[in-house]
């Protein structure tokens, strides 16, 4: 699976059929052709770690998104931005969809909760099938086909004190094969600290000079 088609897929599974697909047969508004537009292109930007061409792309979804004056919609605009953050350990709080909580259905409530560590066991079948086992208590994120829900998932292990150096590790190799550089620096941290902690000082300074050669030039 190349990154454009996981990154499509993880799209897909954070909204929903009744935001990205036509149901009944009838013409597909222009305002979801162009949202999902936007939302492909914020999400890829996040993920290389162009923050210009993301908030610019966020901004022109969300205002396509709001045409329709359903707040579940907008959500689920805002927690795509939010999962894209967890998946490259930014874990502020998901500010931009509490507003829209009260109006939010049971799944987006659930799906923010479980960004930010904190869904409970009851609420996971109210998650994309990815993330239910990780919600239920589990720790496989290996078991996850797509990369960025693969990312997603081991976010908010780190999240939660429950990511074993081997979660660290498949995050980085995902985040490796992909190409995107944010998440990528943000996991070489972690393993450079976790050789650090260990007592492994050879290990810490390779892990630097990858971490050197993936930074964007300054």
């Amino acid at each position: 699976m190349n990154a454009w088609r996981g990154l499509r897929i993880a799209i897909l599974v954070i909204a929903s059929s009744a935001l990205w697909a036509c149901a009944g047969g009838q013409k597909v508004p222009d305002w979801n052709i162009q949202a999902v537009g936007h939302v492909e292109r914020f999400a890829e930007a996040a993920l290389r770690g162009d923050a210009r061409v993301e908030a610019r792309e966020f901004e022109l979804a969300r205002a396509e998104v709001a045409r329709t004056g359903r707040s579940e919609l907008v959500a689920r605009v805002e927690l795509t931005r939010c999962a894209t953050r967890v998946a490259s350990l930014e874990l502020a709080p998901c500010a931009g969809f509490e507003p829209l909580r009260a109006d939010a259905g049971e799944p987006e409530r659930a799906y923010a909760d479980y960004l930010a560590g904190q869904a409970a066991a009851a609420q996971a079948s109210l998650l994309p099938p990815p993330h239910r086992a990780i919600a239920a208590g589990g720790d496989a994120v290996a078991a996850i086909d797509d990369p960025l829900a693969r990312l997603i998932a081991a976010g908010v292990l780190l999240r939660q004190g429950r990511a074993s150096p081997a979660v660290v590790a498949q995050a980085v190799d995902t985040a490796s094969q992909q190409g995107w550089r944010r998440p990528l620096l943000a996991w070489l941290g972690v393993q450079q600290r976790l050789a650090q902690q260990a007592g492994r000082p050879e290990d810490a300074a390779r892990l630097r000079r990858r971490m050197d050669l993936v930074a964007p030039p300054r």
